[in-house]
């Protein structure tokens, strides 16, 4: 009796409680392997938790046997009409830093915990607020946050372990699938990036390193003036990027303000900032402001720019490149044509090559250059 006694002692010194609770030491996973991915669309981060079943064996079972179809009674939990669980164990879950499109259907920012009800030709991809879940045994749909309705594709090749991945990347989408077996189930995530960097500006507006440095508030003003967003705000940030304590008054700065007066409707504005910005401007400068302006399609205006640049340099290569891509701009194949031999002449590598080369082809093909 008196040894039970000292070690219910120990027992409570230990814990510090009459409830002894077991603290789990860190072990390898199970036949399903934990799995992480993520990429950045945009400025967006999405990140994907899942584990990884294996086939081992069960091809032609997988589908209809070992995944139901459909929203089922798995005869567990609360719910009588679960959908698969997108791969093994808890919850498999997606997380976005921003709100996002899903097939261009809206979610909001936030972490999901995400299903898939099977079908043969068609399945049902549902993002639930409920992310902590084991399993899709207590599913509500009250707890959805979207549903999507997408193709089945079929694989050639089987894929021995369950995988998402992104494939398909633009600037503001990407194409996440999840493949397992000989299926994959393909769907298209996208954002708003212009909205999304507005966004992040102000988020870095506010944390004070955006007007510590003038370059940061020229980047963002020239976003905004290229994109043709934000524009009065914009202006703004393109005035502090010149006249506060760490502004300077450079081309950078003040062709980018000049831009965006010209947008607001303040040519005459915009003509006297500009007149004082040429002067300060570099060779490299000089050529990028006329890539600026092609891409804003004011062809005129970036001709009139890489010729001032070519007047200045005539025997750089890229003051003859910006010929090339000033007279294909206004439509004069022909000049553009002999400046790309002029380019050519200096070029030493094969890249430089290569590049010219693709320019030629475009021209001769009517294509935009820039």
């Amino acid at each position: 009796m008196k040894k039970k006694l000292i070690t219910a002692a120990i027992a409570l010194a230990v814990f510090g409680s009459s409830h002894i609770v077991q603290a789990q030491i860190t072990w390898p996973p199970g036949v399903n392997k934990k799995a992480s991915v993520s990429e950045r669309i945009g400025v967006t981060w999405v990140k994907i938790d899942y584990n990884r079943p294996a086939v081992n064996g069960r091809e032609g079972k997988i589908w209809g046997s070992v995944v139901h179809y459909g929203f089922a009674d798995l005869h567990y939990g609360t719910t009588k009409t679960a959908p698969w669980r997108a791969g093994a164990d808890e919850n498999t879950t997606m997380e976005f830093s921003t709100e996002v499109m899903v097939e261009d259907k809206l979610l909001p920012a936030g972490k999901y915990g995400f299903f898939i009800a099977m079908g043969q030709d068609k399945a049902t991809l549902v993002f639930s607020k409920v992310s902590t879940a084991w399993g899709s045994f207590y599913y509500d749909s009250k707890d959805d946050a979207l549903r999507v309705d997408v193709p089945v594709l079929k694989l050639n090749e089987s894929v021995e372990r369950l995988k998402y991945e992104f494939s398909d990347q633009t600037e503001n989408s990407a194409v996440v699938s999840m493949q397992w077996e000989k299926v994959k189930i393909p769907f298209k995530v996208s954002v708003d990036l212009k909205k999304e960097m507005v966004a992040s500006f102000r988020r870095e507006f506010n944390s004070g390193i955006f007007y510590r440095y003038w370059q940061n508030m020229q980047m963002a003003a020239n976003y905004c003036l290229i994109n043709d967003v934000n524009l009065e705000e914009a202006l703004g940030w393109a005035d502090r990027s010149i006249n506060t304590y760490f502004g300077e008054a450079n081309f950078l700065t003040l062709s980018t303000q000049a831009g965006l007066l010209e947008k607001l409707g303040k040519k005459a504005a915009a003509d006297s900032v500009m007149k004082k910005a040429l002067p300060m401007a570099t060779l490299l400068q000089l050529n990028s402001y006329g890539r600026t302006l092609v891409r804003q399609k004011k062809y005129k205006e970036a001709f009139e720019i890489y010729k001032l640049n070519y007047d200045k340099n005539p025997d750089d290569i890229y003051t003859r490149i910006g010929m090339v891509i000033g007279y294909a701009g206004v439509g004069n194949t022909k000049e553009a044509l002999k400046y790309a031999e002029k380019a050519m002449a200096l070029a030493d590598d094969s890249n430089t090559k290569s590049y010219i080369e693709k320019m030629v082809a475009d021209v001769k093909a009517g294509k935009p250059v820039n």
